[in-house]
């Protein structure tokens, strides 16, 4: 097992003596699974990688998905590119996990640095696993048997309503109507319960009217929040964020305008929510 150091309280560990340059055993392979399922988010420090070692790493974890939505590498479909510039400023920064407007949402996502501001831009995470485990446990119960509805027009209403926004994401429109998942879902390797709503996909709990459905989102959207839930990365050059998508969320800081970022990411297949 390689050396770890804890960000957070909740979640969150850096992880040295680990070359992710060089083709992953099976040993570590499992040691990044059990650091996944312990910590929900793992990051490494000076792994001046390629788009192809990034892409073997992904792939050891699982089969790989791609996305609908943005610009990817050159020669690798799987890799998409996010990035923020003065001329197009990136539009997220909305607490979420990844893509759960699919079916079979990512089980975990590889995030590299290519290029990072020289201040700001840091990410925040979110355990699931903590937030559901604080509610009361009448609040546990009532929620266990809701689900709810994420969406992907909702999630990038804003790229929609630009010029040309309908017809550059078309196929993604037809390809991903909204779904529904569990407003508490089981984890399937650790069988623990943690929240899957977030405030960037999900659009409202079918079993509630929608005043209910809003105020009990809210709540959620707030509660998961909390300080003791939380930790915060501060992105070097090379460096690299593995999470669980199945139990986490996270998000952008955007507090670096007008300077360049630019990372490189790749999401793991997942199973369906239950």
């Amino acid at each position: 097992m390689p050396n770890i150091k804890p960000v957070g309280s909740a979640l969150g560990v850096e992880v040295w003596g680990l070359d992710l340059s060089t083709a992953i055993s099976a040993d570590d392979c499992w040691s990044l699974r059990t650091l996944l399922n312990e910590h929900e988010v793992i990051f490494f420090r000076n792994q001046d990688i390629t788009p192809e070692q990034q892409r073997a790493l992904a792939s050891s974890l699982g089969p790989l998905q791609t996305h609908p939505a943005y610009d990817t590498v050159d020669g690798h479909p799987e890799v998409t590119i996010l990035e923020s510039t003065a001329e197009k400023p990136t539009k997220i920064e909305a607490w979420h996990s990844d893509m759960t407007f699919r079916e079979h949402p990512p089980m975990a996502t590889v995030l590299r640095s290519v290029v990072v501001p020289p201040r700001g831009g840091d990410t925040l995470w979110s355990s699931m696993t903590a937030a559901y485990t604080a509610l009361p446990g009448d609040m546990q119960a009532f929620l266990g048997e809701l689900t709810a509805v994420h969406d992907f027009a909702h999630g990038f209403r804003e790229s929609l309503n630009e010029p040309g926004g309908h017809e550059r994401l078309a196929s993604a429109l037809k390809n991903y109507p909204p779904v529904s998942h569990p407003v508490i879902r089981t984890h399937p390797e650790t069988g623990k319960k943690v929240i899957f709503v977030n405030s960037l996909f999900t659009t409202h709990i079918e079993q509630l009217s929608r005043q209910e459905s809003d105020r009990i989102l809210r709540f959620l959207f707030k509660h998961i929040t909390g300080m003791q839930f939380t930790c915060r990365f501060e992105w070097q050059p090379h460096s690299i964020a593995i999470w669980d998508n199945r139990s986490t969320q996270h998000k952008p800081v955007n507090d670096y305008f007008p300077a360049h970022r630019r990372l490189f990411r790749i999401t793991v297949d997942g199973d369906r929510p239950y």
